[in-house]
Formats: C-alpha cells, structure tokens, sequence
C-alpha cells in the first residue's frame, strides 16, 4: 500500500515545493513509483514540474468537489515512475465549496483511497497555511514532513502547527504521524545556520532528519526550466542532498533501496 506524506508548514518560504518536487523526483530516481499532488492554490509544484497551471483541465481540485475522477487527474512528468496531479488558482474556491459539504475534512482522503495502492509514495504539497485543504491533506496522511529553515524565526509558528497536527491526531486522522522535521536552506558559512541545527536538535532530538538541505544554485534554478535538479544538474549539492533524505526515508520505512 502506497504510503501518503504531506509536506506541511504553515510558515512560507521555509521550502515545502522545493521539497516536494525534489524528493518526489528521488524517489521516483531510486525506482519507487511515485505521485506528487499540489495542494497549493500556488501551484508551484505543478509550474515547477513543467506544466502550465492555467492550461491544467483537470486539477485536485476537480477531484475534491467531484467535477473529476482521479484517475483522469494524473499526468505523467518528464521522469519516469513520477506523476502529478496538478492545481490551479480555482483550489482557493474549495475551501469555500467545500464548507457546507458532510466529511469536508475528509475530501482528500476519498479522493486518493481509490489509486493510492497504485503507487510506492504519494508526496501532497501543501499551502502556506492551516487551512481546510491543508488539514484535509493531514487527515489523507500517513505522516508529515516539516521543513525549517535555518534562519531567522526559524521555529516561529512551528508550535501552531504541531497543536494543529495533534487536533488532526485525535480528531481525523489517528494514525497521522510526524516522518520528520527537515532543516533547509542551510548555509555552511552563516554560524545562525548552524545555531539554528543546534536548537532544532536540541528540541526535538529523533524528529530531525540526519539529512540537512543546503542552500544551493541549481535548487533555484530547476523550477524556472519546469524539471526538478535531478534532471537539472544530477551531481549538484541541492540534488544529492535529496537523493540522500529520498534514502533516508526509504530506511525508515523499512524499504529496500533499488539504486
């Protein structure tokens, strides 16, 4: 059964699409069939995978306010074994579509039961808020990954979101589960960097991930060709670093890797 990750921080900027696109794409690198789902009205998931959100016919949000089957929703990217179900400007009227429907929480969840045995991992991109497609994607989710930047206000609002994550818990979604807590945008040179590392660990000790993503050129870049740094510059920092945490969670779900 296809395991289900939402990448989730209600704080922008701290590198949720970056994460998404790019662990996807590892994923996907190490042969493990993959799905990305942009759960962002942004869509920058979708846009940094080559597609162009305003030419997007069938979106998430199609499939949650049941004007799409899922399956007519997937579409395929430039790297094998990853596919995409897009978004577009509209998923910012589902929230409001959505408030008078029974199970509203629970849209997300309906939506992938159907394919989610089709694919190894199932990665959601979700918006830079606590809103109601954010918490259908926790409630849809095996487990969360916050991403934290190491800057300043790093942990600012972090707290938010793990109460919002342990309502989820007891309310929706019992079996929601932090994957982990993964420190981006790391800069070797900066001592804040490395302080920021140091309060991470210290607060949440086993939750981080040994994997930290550092801030890298080529990372930047990729979305502005429409393809993740894999395929943009497979032997740059921001691409190993990924590969690495693809690993990294492969281990921890106790996978076998294939490359």
């Amino acid at each position: 059964m296809g395991k289900i990750i939402a990448i989730a921080n209600q704080k922008g900027g701290v590198g949720k699409t970056t994460t998404a696109i790019n662990l996807s794409a590892s994923l996907a690198a190490l042969d493990y069939k993959t799905l990305i789902i942009d759960a962002d009205p942004q869509a920058n998931s979708t846009s940094g995978l080559g597609l162009n959100p305003k030419e997007v016919k069938n979106s998430i949000y199609e499939c949650m306010v049941g004007l799409a089957g899922i399956s007519e929703s997937i579409i395929a990217t430039e790297l094998p074994n990853l596919e995409i179900i897009p978004s577009h400007i509209d998923l910012v009227g589902a929230e409001i579509e959505m408030i008078n429907l029974a199970n509203r929480e629970g849209k997300m969840r309906e939506v992938l039961e159907p394919i989610r045995n089709q694919y190894d991992f199932i990665i959601m991109d979700c918006s830079p808020s606590l809103g109601l497609i954010t918490i259908n994607s926790l409630t849809a989710a095996d487990s969360v990954i916050i991403p934290v930047q190491c800057e300043y206000y790093a942990l600012e609002g972090l707290g938010k979101l793990l109460n919002t994550i342990k309502i989820i818990q007891s309310r929706l979604n019992t079996k929601l589960v932090i994957e982990g807590i993964l420190l981006t945008m790391y800069d070797l040179r900066l001592r804040l960097s490395n302080q920021v590392v140091n309060e991470v660990n210290s607060h949440f000790k086993n939750m981080v991930f040994d994997t930290i993503i550092p801030r890298n050129i080529r990372l930047s870049e990729s979305p502005s060709f429409g393809i993740p740094a894999i395929l943009h510059d497979a032997e740059s920092k921001g691409s190993i670093s990924y590969l690495n945490l693809a690993k990294e969670i492969v281990r921890k779900n106790g996978l076998l890797e294939t490359v």
